[in-house]
């Protein structure tokens, strides 16, 4: 974990393993598609804090995943360091 209180958005989701690589990252930022406490935002610099809820995209159009941050690190680890980075508040909700 990190002393800090904030890092950026893609590197966050890039450490928490939403995407292979830190540049998908910060293309699905600037679609649109991610929200930081319901702001969408397209700024892969923005910051996130612990505490923060992220809605993102699902595996399928058109649902999306809901995530607590729970934590902030200064490198990318295994899948199950990843998965201590984040609450899963709701997944694969789509409108019905």
């Amino acid at each position: 974990m990190t002393e800090q209180d904030h890092q950026r958005l893609d590197l966050w989701l890039w450490h928490a393993r939403v995407c292979r690589h830190r540049r998908d990252c910060a293309a699905l930022i600037e679609k649109g598609v991610v929200r930081i406490n319901r702001q969408r935002t397209t700024k892969p610099h923005s910051r996130v804090r612990i505490g923060d809820v992220l809605g993102l995209p699902g595996n399928r159009e058109p649902e999306i995943r809901i995530w607590r941050v729970k934590g902030l690190t200064e490198r990318r680890g295994s899948a199950s360091d990843a998965a201590m980075l984040y609450e899963v508040l709701a997944e694969n909700q789509g409108p019905d």
